[in-house]
């Protein structure tokens, strides 16, 4: 005689502190949103049985689903485990709302499919590379998605409206979208590191992103357009002219162009939406003209050794480059050569560094790098920015240059200091005051209504009084 189990009004706990396994054989009914099943534990689901939650279930361990021809319901399954967890089984499971809230992880090894809402509250879900999919039914959606809250594999998505897949590597979230689909359709999606056939390509294409790609693939359904996305600060994007950029689809043989306008910034975010396709399949970035030849990932400029400037960058995929000429201004307009610094054109990321020596000994100095390559093509870099104050000098470092937060230095002195921020106008933007116990670095939020530019900070209390200019970018 199978067992069936009808709750309503009512919460169990199996169990409150013991780890316990949890098998339905027969019927298990949550009837509202007012049961709730804890489940310290495994639970499976047992073929030829019925689960039915319009309540909630909560699984600390593992679940498996034989149940053919599953409902969705309407209450809330929580996969909410500290050890990762697994679906198991040989039939999907089905759930009107979802929270995974693992940090540990969710393995997918059977299909997850959701109606109605999910939440990312802690951990990355994983798909088998069967694939298995975690499944967003017509009218369903997420939240929650971050770096450490995605899909790390494969997504479907069944509609006709625009949809975000929250697909990722594990360690960074990279969603690619689709929108203005013709007709309802049932589409895959996943994320991939290291692109692949990178030699075969179509003009006007002349080269692809070697460093991510996407794939999408329709199972039913019509056109649409893709909306890809980049992130430097996730994943280098090659120094592509903005305006030559194109959605690059790889057909099976070869990468082609399909089109698109791009937006933002090459050095650092922007997005790109396709043409309408009918045709999907890898998916990545490509353009109708080369790379410059260098990708600079970082430039800074610090104070050492009391007056003499440090100047560091990294780069990435040098190709055929001269060499870097290092270029300082005192006013961040006129600029002159002070150093030059060959490249070492090697794979991978390289490192440099020059310490400007021979400096003024007073005043906000301005540095940036001009990039040349061997076709006699320059790039000029971001500028970087230092206060240099006078050696031995008493007092306040600022350290340029500031974006949403002023750092200041505070070397030898100490007490109840006054500031204000004004621009070179005179209009005030910020006051308040400091409390310096001891030698070290102070923070002030910026408000909102700063702009990039330069401004002047003076900082006073009894016996003390110092004026700076800060260059906000």
């Amino acid at each position: 005689m199978k067992n069936i189990l009808f709750l309503s009004g009512f919460l169990i706990a199996a169990s409150a502190s013991a780890q316990v396994s949890v098998q339905n054989g027969g019927q298990l009914f949550l009837s509202g949103t007012n049961d709730t099943l804890f489940i310290n534990g495994p639970l499976s689901n047992l073929a030829g049985a019925s689960l039915v939650n319009n309540g909630n279930i909560y699984i600390s361990q593992n679940l498996v689903n034989d149940q053919s021809s599953m409902t969705a319901g309407t209450g809330t399954l929580y996969l909410k485990g500290t050890a990762p967890q697994q679906l198991n089984g040989s039939q999907p499971f089905f759930t009107y709302n979802l929270v995974s809230d693992n940090s540990a992880g969710v393995s997918l090894n059977n299909n997850l499919s959701i109606a109605g809402t999910h939440t990312f509250s802690n951990g990355i879900i994983s798909t088998s590379a069967l694939p298995n999919f975690l499944i967003y039914q017509a009218g369903s959606s997420y939240l929650g998605d971050a770096d450490s809250r995605h899909v790390q594999g494969w997504v479907k998505k069944f509609g006709s409206t625009d949809f975000v897949f929250p697909v990722g590597s594990a360690t960074t979230e990279r969603s690619v979208a689709m929108k203005n689909l013709s007709v309802t359709g049932e589409f895959n999606a996943s994320y991939n590191l290291a692109t692949t056939n990178l030699n075969n390509f179509l003009s006007p294409l002349v080269t692809v992103d070697k460093n991510e790609y996407w794939t999408i693939n329709k199972v039913s359904g019509g056109t649409a357009n893709v909306l890809l996305l980049w992130d430097n600060s996730k994943v280098p994007m090659p120094a592509y002219a903005l305006a030559d950029i194109r959605v690059a689809q790889y057909n099976g043989v070869n990468w082609v162009s399909a089109g698109g306008t791009a937006v933002g910034n090459p050095s650092s975010t922007g997005s790109i939406s396709s043409n309408t396709m009918g045709s999907f399949g890898p998916l990545t970035f490509g353009s109708i003209s080369y790379a410059l030849p260098v990708t600079l990932l970082r430039f800074t400029a610090t104070i050492t050794g009391g007056t003499n400037v440090l100047l560091q960058w990294t780069s990435g995929n040098e190709i055929k480059l001269n060499n870097y000429a290092v270029e300082r201004s005192q006013d961040g307009v006129g600029f002159s050569r002070i150093a030059l610094v060959s490249a070492q054109n090697q794979p991978g990321e390289q490192s440099y560094n020059y310490e400007d020596r021979d400096i003024p000994q007073n005043g906000i100095l301005y540095y940036r790098l001009k990039i040349n390559d061997a076709d006699g093509r320059v790039h000029n870099s971001a500028v970087a920015a230092v206060t240099v104050h006078p050696a031995g000098a008493a007092g306040i470092v600022v350290i340029n240059p500031v974006q949403s937060v002023l750092s200041l230095n505070f070397q030898q002195v100490s007490g109840t200091f006054s500031y204000h921020i004004s621009n070179i106008g005179g209009q005030l933007f910020a006051s308040g005051q400091l409390q310096v116990g001891s030698p070290g670095t102070y923070r002030i939020g910026l408000p909102a209504s700063v702009v990039p530019g330069i401004y002047m900070l003076q900082v006073d209390k009894p016996g003390f009084h110092v004026l700076k200019k800060i260059l906000v970018q």
